[in-house]
C-alpha cells in the first residue's frame, strides 16, 4: 500500500509540472530563470534557477514540519520542485548521466 501511495504522489508531482502548473505559469525553466534573475537583483549575488526549485523545496520542508497537519501539497510540491531542481542543474552542467 505504501508503495502505490508513494507512486501516486509522484505521478501527482509530474503532473503538476507538466500540465496544471505548465498551464498556469509556463515552461518551468523559463519561470525559474525569471524568479533567478529577479532574487539576484534583490540579493546582490548570483543565484541560478535550480537553486530557486531547491528553496522552494525548503519552503514546503519548513510547511510539513507541524506534527499535529498533514497536508498532502507540500509533499507533492517538494516533489515536483526537487524534480525541477535536478533537471534545472543537470541543463546548467551538461551532465545527462
Amino acid at each position: 500500500m505504501h508503495y502505490e501511495e508513494m507512486s501516486n504522489l509522484l505521478v501527482e508531482a509530474a503532473d503538476l509540472v507538466t500540465e496544471d502548473r505548465k498551464a498556469q505559469y509556463g515552461d518551468f525553466k523559463k519561470n525559474h530563470e525569471d524568479i533567478a534573475a529577479m532574487w539576484s537583483v534583490v540579493l546582490g549575488t548570483k543565484i541560478h534557477a535550480y537553486q530557486v526549485a531547491l528553496c522552494m523545496v525548503s519552503v514546503k520542508i519548513c510547511r510539513s514540519t507541524n506534527p499535529t497537519i498533514y497536508t498532502r501539497d507540500n509533499y507533492v510540491d517538494a516533489a515536483a520542485y526537487m524534480a525541477m531542481a535536478g533537471t534545472l542543474q543537470q541543463d546548467k552542467t551538461g551532465d545527462l548521466t
